[in-house]
């Protein structure tokens, strides 16, 4: 197939290439600073149309990667940015499609797993799900968050795209061993002896291997039935307390320091970075892919974390 990328140049976006090119289909990765790459790389700025939509003629898919990274301090002008990337690039992407003359079948556009409400309860799948935003003394950051979340979404729904099926992938985390990865990032903290809970632990933690990130993208391209908010998360979400626990094993170190609140928020800070990445609770599971028949590689995460862990020795990736 030959499947355009953009904002593929980030690290979701680059384990998506990497496997697609491996497994022989043609990607063409969008990119605002297009570097050498065994795939073809094409130059756009996310907001203007150009000649870069010409390769969304006859594509057979379209997945949608572009928005500035969230891991950043939520100044005015980081959410400006946030907001802006993301809603701009939702835009250009669904006018590029509405004007090809023969418009890719499917366009996949990125969503968030975070547009759910903070929970310890019943986990959310895409039809009880509870969109977050009203939770009780939510952070101001975690109601902005939401409010992203569902705007781009909004802005994939009133694309004027008719002929082309469209799907808002709600992913967890992808976890994948490259170097500055958030996997890299956990897994320096375990080597460090920092890898224990995070505030009381019981805040739950959504995830999706890389392998079943990349087969739930292929899956979701070949199975014509998909359209709407789709979740990509492993059926297994588990506290922060037992997420980290199993890391650890997996590492085979049995210390692991814990962090208060006022701890994270204080390294937050001096990361350039918020703690709601580490202290929101997000039990999300997916319903439509397991209800379709999609079978996950990795469900559980001991295992995830031991293939990730290997992977990482071997390749000498987690160096500190």
């Amino acid at each position: 197939m030959k499947i355009v990328i953009p904002g593929g140049s980030g690290y979701v976006g680059t384990v998506l290439a990497r496997a697609l090119h491996q497994s022989g289909h043609e990607v063409v990765v969008l990119s605002r600073t297009p570097k050498k790459a065994p795939w073809r790389t094409v130059a756009w700025d996310g907001e203007t149309l150009d000649s870069w939509a010409e390769d969304f003629e006859a594509a057979d898919a379209i997945v949608n990667l572009a928005g500035q990274s969230v891991n950043c301090r939520y100044t005015a002008e980081n959410r400006r940015v946030i907001t802006e990337s993301r809603l701009k690039s939702t835009k250009v992407v669904g006018d590029a499609i509405a004007q090809a003359w023969t418009p890719p079948r499917v366009w996949l556009q990125a969503s968030t797993a975070t547009i759910y409400a903070h929970t310890y309860d019943a986990a959310n799948d895409e039809a009880t799900g509870i969109i977050g935003g009203a939770e009780p003394n939510a952070p101001d950051t975690w109601r902005f968050s939401i409010a992203v979340a569902t705007a781009w979404e909004r802005a994939l729904r009133e694309a004027p795209t008719p002929n082309t099926r469209r799907v808002a992938m709600r992913s967890a985390i992808v976890m994948h061993p490259d170097h500055g990865s958030p996997f890299d990032i956990l897994l320096r903290l375990v080597r460090l002896g920092l890898g224990g809970q995070a505030g009381d632990g019981r805040q739950y933690m959504s995830w999706i291997h890389e392998q079943d990130f990349v087969r739930a993208v292929l899956w979701l391209i070949e199975h014509r039935d998909f359209e709407g908010p789709v979740n990509l998360a492993s059926p297994n979400p588990l506290t922060n307390a037992e997420f980290m626990r199993a890391l650890r094993s997996a590492w085979g170190t049995s210390i692991g320091l814990p962090a208060t609140e006022w701890m994270l928020e204080l390294g937050a800070f001096l990361l350039g970075s918020e703690t709601e990445l580490i202290l929101k609770s997000r039990r999300v599971v997916p319903a439509k892919l397991l209800q379709s028949g999609f079978e996950f590689h990795f469900p559980r995460w001991p295992d995830a974390a031991r293939d990730l862990c290997d992977r990482s020795r071997r390749n000498g990736l987690n160096v500190l």
